[in-house]
C-alpha cells in the first residue's frame, strides 16, 4: 500500500471516529434537553395558568396560550388582604436569613474541630453525629415540641431558629470533607507565625472553603424558605406566618381561585429561582469538590 493510500485510510478512520463522537454527543444533548423539558412542564403550566382567566384553567383540551393574558392576576394576588405578601416576605426573610447564618457558623465550627483538631474520642463523636441522620424527624417531633413548650418558646420563632445554631449532621459532614482537602502545611505555617486556632479557623480556613459554605447556605435557605411543617406547628399568630403558610391560608380562606393561586405560588418560588441562578457556579463547584478526600 502506498504512503498516500495509508494516509488516506488513517484520515478516513479519524473522520469516522469524529463523526461517531459528534453523533453520540448530539444524541446525549437531545436526550438531556427532552428530559429537561419534561421536568419543566409543571413549571411552564404554573406560569401559563397564572396568566389565564379563571374559566380557562380547566378547559378540555387544555389552553396552552391564555387569551387574554392577564398580568393583573399578579397584582390581584399580591395585593389581596388574604395574602399580605410584603409582611409574609419579611417574616420569611427573617426566618431564613437568621437560621441560615446559624447553620453555616455552627456547621463550620464543628466540622473544623472534627477535621483539623486532634482530641480523645473524636472519631466516636463524629460517628454518633452521623448516626443522628438515620433518625426520622417524626420520631423526635413530639418530644421536641414538649421541650420547647416547657421552655415557653411555642408561639415564637425560637423553636425554628435556635436549633440551627447547634449544628446539623449533614452540614457538618459536608464541611468536614471540604476542610480535609485543605493542605496541612497552611495551618502549620499559620501556627508557626503565632496564629491561634480561632484565628486560623476564621482567617485561613473559612476563606478557602467558600464554595462549601455557599452550598450549605443555599441548601438550608431553600429548605427554610419552603418549610411548612415547622411554622405550622410552632407559630400561632397569623401575623408571623412565612410565605408558605400564607399561601396555604390564601388557598383555604376564600376558596381556590386557581389563576390567582398560581400567581401567588410563582411569586413565592421566584426568589429561590433567582438565588440558585446567582449562586449556581459556586454551588456546583462546592458539590463537585466536596468529598474528594477524607
Amino acid at each position: 500500500m502506498s504512503p498516500s493510500a495509508a494516509a488516506g485510510g488513517i484520515a478516513l478512520r479519524a473522520r469516522r471516529r469524529l463523526f461517531r463522537r459528534i453523533t453520540a454527543a448530539a444524541i446525549q444533548h437531545l436526550v438531556l434537553c427532552a428530559a429537561g423539558l419534561l421536568f419543566a412542564i409543571p413549571f411552564l403550566w404554573l406560569v401559563i395558568t397564572s396568566l389565564k382567566p379563571l374559566e380557562q384553567v380547566f378547559t378540555d383540551p387544555p389552553t396552552w396560550i391564555p387569551h387574554p393574558v392577564l398580568w393583573s392576576n399578579y397584582v390581584e394576588a399580591l395585593t389581596s388582604p388574604a395574602f399580605p405578601f410584603l409582611r409574609l416576605l419579611r417574616n420569611t426573610l427573617f426566618y431564613t436569613v437568621v437560621s441560615t447564618v446559624g447553620v453555616v457558623l455552627s456547621g463550620a465550627i464543628v466540622a473544623y474541630g472534627f477535621a483539623r483538631m486532634e482530641f480523645w474520642g473524636r472519631d466516636v463523636l463524629f460517628g454518633i453525629t452521623l448516626s443522628t441522620m438515620m433518625l426520622p424527624g417524626v420520631v423526635t417531633l413530639i418530644p421536641t415540641y414538649i421541650l420547647f413548650r416547657v421552655f415557653g418558646w411555642v408561639g415564637s420563632y425560637a423553636p425554628l431558629i435556635v436549633p440551627a445554631y447547634f449544628g446539623s449532621a449533614f452540614n457538618i459532614f459536608l464541611l468536614r470533607q471540604f476542610f480535609m482537602t485543605v493542605p496541612w502545611e497552611l495551618t502549620d505555617a499559620a501556627k508557626v507565625d503565632g496564629a491561634s486556632e480561632l484565628r486560623i479557623f476564621w482567617q485561613v480556613m473559612l476563606p478557602l472553603i467558600k464554595p462549601a459554605l455557599l452550598v450549605v447556605a443555599v441548601f438550608h435557605f431553600m429548605w427554610a424558605w419552603n418549610d411548612f411543617m415547622g411554622p405550622l406547628i410552632y407559630l400561632d399568630d397569623a401575623g408571623e406566618y412565612p410565605l408558605v403558610l400564607g399561601l396555604y391560608a390564601f388557598q383555604t380562606r376564600h376558596g381556590i381561585k386557581w389563576n390567582l393561586m398560581m400567581a401567588a405560588s410563582l411569586a413565592v418560588a421566584f426568589p429561590i429561582i433567582v438565588l440558585f441562578f446567582i449562586a449556581q457556579r459556586y454551588f456546583i463547584e462546592g458539590i463537585t469538590l466536596t468529598g474528594l478526600k477524607g
